[in-house]
């Protein structure tokens, strides 16, 4: 459908939209979605998700890995470098998601604006990345507990997160939006400890009295040698922090997947979209930063860690942090960072298991998945979805017989090629997007949310992460390691391999810019948005009235029974 279609349905009822093949009142009252999903979560509830989706077990341990092999100068550079390049991802799919907050979020998008055939590719990408990331964090919670306590059964935490997960998940989505707001509370708390640790410690308030400032980025250095030497070897040192960035800073994926569960998106998921770049600014690159200036990427318990060589891989021990509190003397600090760090991985895992539930239903949706995924609870949890998606934590049992620190370095390198493959979706998606605007005369100043710097900022992502997606696997070549080479490039073997097979046994075709639908469920989300009575409510507004000031009275989003 065209814009041009767009005029002609200003024209028409509410009840005749639905011989458009769009739904937008139901019963005198506007719907809130197209499908089975309901609108549950509020603005402090969306900013906090944002939140906890995009810091997860890599910020906090892994990140040592990139020090180690880099250097706090590379680390910073590299973080710095990928979040800008991410920061251009963001700003399209930030346009097209604030337009059509639809079930899928971006995967559906793929589908709707480039080609059937890729968005089955992007989707199942995206589901099987979300998936494997659950035992992911399962793991690195089971090697985190063995900070405390090594007699822990290998088999009892997986056990423990299904059931969680379960409870979680299984119940409206305003509960899941709930705990995950204070879940992702700890990770803030955590991430603004670490902080004013860094910045209390280097200026002499340890027990050693040592203000030690810069000294790390001085002695040993700003920039280690990795894999080679000299200037060689600095950059291979540059290019494995780069790849730790690659798998560490995250985020536009989860606000565009919560969309469609969002209330008043127009509004919410759009300033979720914007404090996306103060998030990167503070937490990535201000997290980088301060890694490099607590410990020294020559540490012996790091670099012996990082190597294998000595037991803590994983676990708060192979945290910088930790490994700074420890050198400093600080005894009590570890254990509330490694407490802080259970909740905070628990809450990744959380995410991680609606985000995939929610893709798989979105597949289903456009009938890239069986139809039986489309069923809904009345309180609309996709529940067969659920159960499918709750097949993966098992995944973590590995871990009893081949050690968390094998599965969790199996795990990284296997997901991390398919979290860049979604950005180049969204990039794709968003050139596509742009192209349709263009050819049929929408002007993208009148949009809820306006891009700038567009086209260009999608096609400076895109080449960015092609380069990352085809690149970061390159160690495996020399010395050559077929295992290693499988492990690295499985999901970017896996992604045409989707997309060839679905074109050809549905002959699809790429959608060109005058074909493009930009109308789409448009009318049936701007229904919704006009039946609100209430103006929308500030973050902060919705934080103070967790104490009980302010509070509205009928709440803060009572509706009208129609917008006729």
């Amino acid at each position: 459908m065209s814009l041009s279609d767009e005029k002609k349905k200003d024209r028409i009822s509410d009840n005749e939209r639905e011989d458009y093949g769009i739904t937008t009142m139901v019963d005198g009252v506007a719907v809130e979605n197209a499908d089975q999903l309901h609108r549950q979560l509020n603005n402090r509830q969306i900013q906090l998700i944002a939140i906890g989706g995009s810091i997860g077990t890599a910020l906090f341990v892994s990140i040592g890995t990139g020090l180690a092999r880099g250097g706090p100068g590379s680390l910073f550079l590299a973080y710095l470098i990928y979040a800008c390049m991410l920061g251009l991802v963001n700003n399209g799919t930030a346009e097209m998601t604030v337009l059509f907050p639809v079930s899928g979020g971006f995967i559906r998008l793929a589908g709707h604006f480039v080609d059937d055939a890729f968005g089955f590719m992007s989707g199942w990408n995206f589901y099987l990345y979300e998936a494997l990331l659950i035992p992911f964090e399962i793991t690195a919670l089971t090697t985190i507990l063995g900070f405390w306590r090594t007699d822990i059964p290998a088999w009892s935490v997986p056990i423990a997160c299904i059931i969680l997960y379960g409870l979680i998940n299984i119940l409206a989505v305003r509960a899941y939006g709930e705990a995950e707001f204070w879940l992702s509370g700890g990770k803030v708390i955590l991430i603004f400890l670490l902080f004013f640790f860094t910045f209390i410690t280097m200026v002499g308030g340890n027990p050693q009295h040592f203000a030690y400032g810069f000294y790390n980025w001085q002695n040993p250095g700003s920039f280690a040698e990795y894999r080679t030497t000299g200037s060689l070897g600095r950059l291979e040192g540059f290019l494995a922090a780069l790849w730790n960035a690659s798998f560490c800073v995250v985020g536009p994926e989860y606000i565009s997947m919560v969309a469609a569960e969002a209330q008043r998106p127009r509004v919410y998921i759009k300033n979720a979209f914007k404090t996306v770049y103060i998030r990167f600014a503070i937490f990535f690159i201000g997290g980088a930063l301060a890694c490099g200036i607590v410990v020294a990427y020559t540490d012996p318990t790091l670099v012996g860690i990082v190597s294998g060589t000595s037991s803590g891989s994983g676990t708060a021990s192979a945290s910088p942090y930790v490994i700074a509190m420890k050198n400093l003397q600080i005894d009590n600090l570890p254990h509330l960072v490694n407490a802080l760090l259970v909740t905070s991985i628990f809450s990744a895992g959380n995410t991680y298991t609606y985000a995939s539930t929610r893709s798989l239903y979105g597949l289903a949706l456009e009938g890239r998945a069986p139809k039986v995924f489309r069923y809904c609870t009345k309180k609309g949890v996709p529940i067969v979805c659920f159960a499918v998606t709750m097949i993966f934590p098992c995944l973590s049992f590995l871990s009893v017989s081949n050690g968390s620190s094998v599965v969790l370095g199996w795990l990284v390198n296997l997901v991390t090629a398919g979290g860049v493959i979604n950005y180049i979706s969204m990039s794709v998606t968003y050139i596509f997007f742009y192209r349709a605007c263009m050819a049929q005369g929408l002007d993208r100043r009148s949009l809820p949310y306006y891009g700038r710097f567009q086209p260009y900022s999608a096609y400076i992502g895109l080449g960015w992460m092609i380069f990352i997606v085809t690149c970061y696997g390159y160690s495996s070549y020399k010395p050559w390691s077929v295992e290693n080479w499988f492990i690295y490039y499985a999901m970017l073997i896996l992604a045409p391999i989707l997309f060839v097979s679905w074109k050809l046994i549905k002959r699809t075709k790429f959608i060109g810019p005058l074909q493009a639908d930009l109308v789409w469920e448009r009318p049936t989300l701007d229904a919704y948005e006009e039946s609100f009575i209430d103006p929308p409510l500030g973050f902060w507004r919705e934080m103070i009235q967790l104490v009980g000031i302010k509070r509205r009275k009928g709440g803060n989003d009572r509706r009208r029974s129609s917008v006729a």
